[in-house]
């Protein structure tokens, strides 16, 4: 039986060529650069490994917390992208709720994205089967679904712009809303497709519409936050170029803190990015995105979630942190 998980492994497991900077054609910044967004990426191979071999997601937990703290969050969301497409695969699979219910339940945010990616592999006909109960933090299974097709199909999604208008989602009330959360993680990859240079990134979301550019701000708060790979002096570049869009980027770089805090993986690079991008520690940021969900409404023409990002963006603009030049912000 052993033997049989190792070769479903083998079959399920993307090739770790897939996640090759010059492989996907992404942007080079530097040699450190590339090697931090290739480790990501195999972190996530790793986990995705770890949980299509796993007979039971209990099986996964040791291995996946041998993993180091900066890279362990995208070994959990590689894992729950692994649990979803066994469960897709087989009606009755329990895996992404068993794995919630033991130590993804730390990793939860990063579980749903994972989520998000396995819905990009599976089916249509798949989608009814993945686990993603939390009224509130489904809506990052198209996150991580945004994601997904900008990393692998980036030609249509970021450089024709191709927007998901019509996708099909189980939230029947503000359905006109999954398109915006698919660009909050289109707007995560331009991190990785730009290769952590903020021009290039900047750049890369001036090509779309206006309107769509405060998602995209906010998935790049998220991905520069919780990944890194800009210096100091980088992201407060970032925080300057972004001008009007500063609180959703505020609001994503929080969301990354709190994800970070809950699973014990704040790092270095973490307290540098909220406190030029929120104004304050990685604790005080994530106290906010808490804050912020206290007595949210039910979803209806805007779903709580949008709500919810709302009040942290609000927060942050009331802070009177965004008035300041860069000069002041050194």
């Amino acid at each position: 039986m052993n033997a049989l998980r190792v070769i479903r492994r083998k079959v399920m497991t993307p090739n770790r060529s897939a996640t090759r900077m010059d492989v996907r054609g992404f942007h080079v910044k530097s040699p450190e650069a590339r090697t931090l967004l290739e480790t990501v990426g195999g972190t996530f191979l790793d986990g995705f490994g770890i949980a299509a071999q796993a007979r039971t997601p209990a099986d996964a937990e040791a291995p996946l917390a041998a993993i180091p703290p900066r890279f362990r969050g995208f070994a959990n969301e590689g894992a729950a992208m692994a649990f979803a497409i066994r469960d897709g695969m087989r009606p009755g699979g329990r895996n992404v709720e068993r794995y919630l219910a033991g130590s993804g339940a730390d990793h939860i945010y990063m579980a749903y994205v994972g989520v998000g990616w396995a819905m990009a592999r599976l089916p249509r006909i798949c989608w009814s089967r993945l686990h993603a109960p939390d009224p509130l933090l489904r809506w990052l299974v198209l996150d991580g679904y945004g994601f997904h097709q900008a990393y692998f199909r980036t030609e249509r999604y970021v450089y024709d712009r191709y927007e998901d208008s019509s996708i099909p989602w189980r939230d029947g009330t503000a359905q006109d809303y999954a398109a915006r959360a698919i660009d909050q993680g289109i707007g995560r990859a331009l991190w990785f497709i730009g290769g952590t240079d903020v021009d290039v990134v900047v750049g890369l979301v001036e090509r779309y519409p206006r309107q769509r550019w405060a998602d995209l701000y906010s998935g790049i708060g998220l991905a520069a936050t919780y990944a890194g790979g800009a210096t100091e002096a980088e992201l407060t570049a970032l925080w300057e170029q972004a001008k009007d869009y500063r609180p959703q980027l505020a609001q994503g770089a929080a969301f990354a803190a709190g994800a970070r805090a809950r699973a014990n993986l704040v790092c270095p690079h973490n307290e540098t990015a909220t406190r030029i991008l929120c104004g304050q520690p990685v604790a005080l940021a994530q106290k906010v995105t808490d804050e912020a969900m206290v007595d949210l409404p039910g979803d209806d023409q805007v779903p709580a979630f949008e709500v919810w990002r709302q009040r942290i963006s609000d927060a942050f603009a009331r802070s009177g942190h965004y008035e300041q030049t860069a000069t002041e912000q050194k």
